[in-house]
């Protein structure tokens, strides 16, 4: 679905990427980890070019993305995100906030068929069933500032699987909550990785990497040091990076 080609990306001087290859098939759950400035966070922001890569190419369903002559907003539709502060709307309703995009992208869909009435009773019938899914249906209507952190992140996941994206990007899920609202996010991602959702996750969660992802990333320097299947990775380390790394977070 996604291969990722030489990825570049400086900022000045600073090279915060240097090189990056790796293919994401479809169903794939590949989880990056690594220590702080690795580039980590970086990395997934080129994947839907909200940072413009340097050099290198990103071919995500055949077309290159990374090339300044497409027309990235058509192919980013594709590809959810989902944000360490949640960045949730705070003027509009939970329901408001998972209707938005889907609603907009419609009515300025030239070959959309149907009247705006149609489209927005549509979008508000998924957005229910979206948060019966998560049980936060009795929220529909309150604003996200009532929310709790898990809450939050649990909403700004279903607002994203709204658009019905081929892949979900999540840039550190769980760091900005408290310890026991980290179970109820997870739980939620756990349950789209099960429905062959394909998912990138940058986190420093090893329990969620070894028990849900498909393959395993280790990047430090703006390189990626390892990369294997989530035993492999925990059981046999080979760069000694990564082995000290797991030593300290273990």
């Amino acid at each position: 679905m996604i291969e990722v080609i030489n990825l570049q990306k400086s900022f000045g001087d600073n090279k915060v990427l240097d090189g990056i290859d790796m293919n994401i098939e479809k169903g794939e759950i590949v989880v990056v980890i690594g220590p702080s400035g690795s580039g980590k966070s970086t990395f997934l922001r080129c994947l839907n070019c909200m940072e413009d890569p340097t050099g290198g190419q990103i071919i995500f369903n055949g077309v290159d993305i990374a090339d300044p002559k497409v027309d990235i907003t058509v192919h980013r539709r594709h590809m959810g995100m989902v944000f360490q502060h949640f960045n949730l709307f705070n003027n509009k309703t939970v329901l408001q906030n998972i209707m938005l995009a889907p609603v907009y992208v419609r009515t300025h869909d030239k070959s959309e068929k149907k009247s705006k009435r149609q489209i927005v009773e549509e979008a508000k019938q998924e957005a229910l069933e979206l948060l019966d899914r998560i049980g936060l249906r009795d929220k529909a209507d309150v604003y996200p500032s009532t929310l709790s952190g898990g809450q939050k992140q649990r909403v700004a996941i279903v607002r994203s699987m709204a658009m019905h994206p081929d892949v979900i990007l999540f840039d550190e899920p769980t760091s900005a909550l408290d310890p026991e609202m980290v179970g109820e996010v997870l739980d939620l991602m756990k349950s789209l990785a099960e429905s062959k959702m394909t998912m990138v996750v940058v986190t420093h969660e090893m329990g969620f990497a070894r028990e849900v992802g498909t393959k395993v990333v280790f990047m430090d320097g703006g390189k990626i040091l390892e990369e294997k299947t989530p035993e492999e990775f925990f059981e046999h380390p080979e760069h000694p990076r990564l082995q000290e790394f797991l030593a300290k977070v273990l």
